[in-house]
């Protein structure tokens, strides 16, 4: 389950992105949800993906 609070969606992702994914895309494709649904909240909530240190920030 995939948090809906942004804060926690941040840690939650950014952890996932640190310890066991190369990048976004494949979060993504292998937990199977939405890039552009987790982007936006994330966007909303003023973060961004950064790809060249692999984390929203």
């Amino acid at each position: 389950m995939i948090p809906q609070n942004p804060e926690m969606l941040l840690s939650f992702i950014n952890m996932k992105l640190r310890d066991e994914f190369e990048n976004f895309e494949e979060l993504c494709n292998v937990l199977d949800i939405d890039a552009e649904e987790i982007s936006q909240k994330l966007h909303d909530a003023g973060y961004e993906y950064i790809p060249e240190v692999n984390q929203f920030k």
